[in-house]
């Protein structure tokens, strides 16, 4: 078994830090610390065939693996964590589920645009009272002729505050079975978006509302039933945030390494002292043991969908171990590494936040278990006794 790259996809990383190194390296503070959405360097990467990397190429992608797109997602974020999120938003999650599943009417409207990094979107799922159990959604999606109603609200969704296009979760029926979803334009009659909520992050979001929005047959995109779909297309989201996860902590390692080197206490470089020694130790062993599972969830997958199961142990541990070697490394860092003049403190508030995003760290475990005892465990009361 082999645990390295192959040749070909050595060349592709090399050539992707490249473009990283000459594009991107320049200006990656102030991009981590900036309001918006780094749209430019996404109409830069779309040039460099950097969105679509495993979309078919009749659909305008380049018809390559998860296991590029990862490698793409971890050496630019490598060198600039926030030009990370323009490869996540063209490769992972929603941009996927579209190009997997949409109509070829549907491809041709929106897809050709958001690979050039013409427009974005954002996928639409979580509600108030529909967090981790998502099943529980009520934006409904009511029939009107040949078309859907939509009402209900969503929050906390990623880039809604730049997204053109929104694909939202619905409720076209009673149960599981009855969930599907649907394409929304920005600027829809009846679709309101609320004021910009700023994450810890950095990152903001606002409140989406839906008022009595139409929606035609053609931009339904999976119908009643369609559930199963939209979680197996999600656990690519969940593959690009476990990348990100990983490559931040290791780029916060990789300051706190050069800082440990030259920063100087007591007469000595910090290097030489047993207790930061140790806490590399753990760091590397962690960020080391991260990269195997989610290369292996990603290799695996191929250029279908990754497992449930790996792509569960996976981002459980490498937000984890992203998370710690961040916050290690401020530690070790001190007020330099809390500043904002380093990128460890944007490491540590997004790595934080991924613990949450796309699955907390809980939910994938009972993902795991579930796994592990081969069968599917509610975590929902039990009913009581006489009752549907």
């Amino acid at each position: 078994m082999d645990f390295s790259l192959s040749a070909e996809q050595e060349m592709f990383r090399d050539s992707v830090r490249g473009f990283a190194e000459r594009h991107l390296r320049d200006g990656a503070v102030a991009r981590a610390n900036a309001d918006t959405y780094p749209a430019d360097i996404a109409r830069l990467m779309a040039q460099q065939g950097l969105l679509g990397i495993t979309i078919p190429e009749q659909d305008g992608g380049q018809g390559g693996t998860l296991m590029d797109a990862v490698i793409a997602i971890e050496t630019i974020a490598l060198v600039c964590p926030r030009s990370a999120d323009a490869i996540q938003a063209g490769n992972f999650g929603p941009v996927r589920v579209l190009a997997a599943y949409g109509s070829t009417d549907q491809k041709k409207r929106y897809l050709s645009k958001l690979l050039a990094a013409e427009a974005l979107i954002a996928v639409a799922m979580t509600e108030p009272e529909a967090g981790s159990a998502v099943t529980d959604l009520t934006t409904s999606a009511t029939p009107d002729g040949d078309g859907f109603l939509i009402n209900g609200g969503k929050v906390f969704t990623s880039l809604s505050r730049y997204a053109d296009l929104f694909l939202v979760y619905v409720r076209f029926g009673p149960g599981v079975d009855g969930i599907g979803s649907v394409l929304i334009e920005r600027g829809a009659e009846g679709f309101s978006i609320g004021q910009p909520v700023r994450f810890l992050s950095g990152e903001q979001w606002a409140q989406l509302y839906f008022d009595n929005v139409y929606v035609g047959p053609k931009n339904v995109l999976l119908g009643k039933g369609g559930f199963k779909k939209q979680i197996e297309g999600f656990n690519v989201e969940r593959i690009g945030n476990s990348a990100r996860a990983l490559a931040l902590g290791q780029h916060a390692f990789n300051l706190a390494r050069e800082h440990a080197i030259t920063r100087r206490q007591f007469g000595r470089p910090l290097c030489e002292f047993q207790g930061l020694q140790w806490k590399f130790a753990d760091m590397k062993m962690q960020l080391d043991a991260a990269r195997l599972l989610l290369y292996r969830a990603a290799n695996n997958a191929d250029k279908g969908f990754p497992s449930a199961q790996e792509t569960a142990i996976a981002k459980a541990y490498c937000n984890r171990a992203g998370f710690e070697a961040a916050s290690e490394a401020l530690q070790i860092m001190g007020g330099t590494g809390y500043s904002e003049g380093t990128l460890v403190e944007y490491c540590f508030r997004r790595t934080r936040g991924w613990m949450i995003a796309g699955g907390s760290i809980e939910i994938m475990k009972n993902r795991i278990a579930e796994g592990i005892f081969e069968r599917h465990f509610s975590q929902r009361p039990p009913r009581p006794a006489g009752t549907n």
